[in-house]
């Protein structure tokens, strides 16, 4: 067979796979498929929208406890930080243990942590159990997507992968506008209360309605010394973006990448890798397809960020009304994704997410035009195209990747693709912050400083444009993938061009 999928099984043997990889579970009823769907949406949309709503509290939580700008950034840090960890070794575990059972655990450690949230009273336990929070986070998106992938044929699986996805960008684009406004009205404590009904509302369908668990490696060994390097390696990257320019940034991110060559000539010698090299070195769809994710994110999650201070210092708007101009974007993408998603089951999904890249950069481009009399109509003309093209990037993308590994990869696989979100979404503001501090340096945004600011972002974006060309090749790169229902060969997509 030619799917994607095969392409890795060399590097565990025929008989091996066989012993701990293989335990196939009933075909998924379309009741429990829809169940699946939705719990993974409800928790698709609660974890980025906690994560970037509280940015909007930041301010509100400093007044409170008297933190420094150090402070309210671990805040953010350590949620995004935490999440990155665990993220892969949760999804192996997911894979060796049953996606289900890691999803509930996960589901249930978010809910209590959010629910304590709303009793903090010093800054250490505030940081402390947003780092708990992001361990949750992880233990749901290693296993969101791979319990969809699991339930839903090839000939489905993008549809729903694009109502998913739909989801997380909801939470995390309406995360600031909506966090914004509870904060103003109930409390930045209500951010995080808002959580627990939702998640028990996931617990409760989990334990009454779902039977399946998902595990196609039981009995495999988890590979605990590597997921300790693997940790290691993707803190000193992350933490090394957030504190760019500063030269110890440079250090960190150099630390980073030398435990990341360590990490992979480790998990090449031994028999059980929490990762899989050969995903990587040997499967070229799921490497690029990774690769343009990464880029895709890295271009795009400081837009929002960005236009919110434009709109906010240089044209004067309130958040409130900010907010409800950036809306403009997710409402789009909600509207397109799912329809890019049912496309990529049908229509080669590597020229559907392209389109969606070269749609991307076209809006990055056209915001290297900003100035302090730019029209709010320009604006939100440019939000809308950035919002088409997200969506057509994102869910066929995210089918790919799925589809392009063998079943009892799929919790690694979904925990990969939320690393590439995590480690773009970080280099994405590490990237802002350095031209920030190049071009305009530790001032605060007055009037005077419009000018610089302005250029800064012109900087930034052209930038983004270019990460989203180079994004272009990376994702027509990875060579021409026929759906699946398109194939003789199923429960992959195939690769014509290897």
């Amino acid at each position: 067979m030619n799917g994607y999928g095969p392409s890795v099984e060399n590097a565990v043997s025929s008989s091996q796979v066989k012993r701990i990889c293989e335990t196939p579970d009933a075909s998924a009823r379309n009741t429990e498929k829809q169940i699946v769907l939705m719990i993974a949406v409800l928790a698709g949309f609660i974890t980025p929208f906690d994560g970037s709503a509280v940015n909007i509290a930041l301010p509100t939580l400093g007044a409170e406890f008297r933190m420094d700008a150090i402070s309210l950034s671990w805040v953010a840090t350590a949620y995004l930080l935490s999440s990155a960890v665990f993220l892969v070794p949760f999804g192996k575990i997911a894979d060796i243990y049953g996606r289900k059972k890691v999803f509930l655990y996960g589901i249930t450690v978010f809910s209590l942590a959010s629910l304590s949230m709303t009793m903090v009273d010093s800054t250490e336990m505030l940081i402390t159990i947003r780092v708990i929070q992001g361990l949750g986070s992880a233990m749901i998106f290693g296993t969101g997507i791979a319990m969809i992938t699991s339930v839903y044929p090839p000939g489905e699986r993008g549809k729903a992968l694009g109502i998913y996805i739909t989801a997380v960008y909801i939470g995390l684009s309406t995360g600031p506008f909506l966090g914004g406004i509870m904060t103003q009205h109930l409390g930045w404590r209500s951010i995080f209360f808002v959580n627990v009904p939702i998640g028990l509302a996931a617990i409760l369908l989990i334990l009454w309605k779902l039977k399946g668990d998902w595990a196609e490696c039981r009995g495999d060994k988890f590979d605990l010394t590597g997921s300790v390097i693997y940790g290691m390696a993707i803190v000193s990257l992350m933490y090394g973006f957030s504190v760019l320019p500063d030269i110890k940034g440079a250090s960190l991110i150099a630390v980073g990448i030398i435990g990341t060559i360590i990490f992979i000539r480790y998990e090449m010698r031994i028999p059980s890798p929490v990762l899989d090299i050969s995903l990587l070195t040997k499967n070229r769809v799921f490497a690029l397809s990774n690769l343009s994710a990464l880029i895709n994110y890295s271009a795009t999650y400081a837009v929002t960020f960005l236009l919110s201070l434009d709109l906010q210092y240089t044209k004067g708007f309130t958040p409130e009304h900010a907010g409800f101009i950036l809306i403009a974007q997710p409402v789009f993408q909600a509207m397109v994704s799912p329809l890019a998603g049912k496309l990529s089951d049908s229509i080669e999904p590597r020229l559907i997410a392209s389109a969606g890249m070269a749609l991307t950069a076209i809006g990055l481009f056209f915001l290297t035009f900003l100035s302090e009399t730019t029209p709010v109509l320009y604006m939100i003309g440019i939000l809308v195209v950035l919002g088409i093209g997200f969506g057509l990037f994102s869910s066929p993308n995210t089918n790919v990747i799925m589809s392009s590994v063998d079943k009892r990869f799929y919790g690694v696989a979904s925990g990969m693709n939320g690393t590439m979100r995590l480690l773009g979404q970080m280099l994405s503001m590490g990237i802002a912050m350095m031209i920030f501090a190049v071009v305009t340096g530790p001032v605060e945004i007055t009037p005077e400083y419009h000018p610089q600011f302005i250029t800064s972002l012109h900087y930034a974006f052209i930038l983004f444009t270019v990460f989203c060309i180079a994004g272009i090749f990376m994702s027509l790169a990875r060579g021409k993938t026929i759906p699946a229902n398109h194939s003789q060969a199923s429960g992959s997509y195939q690769n014509a061009g290897r």
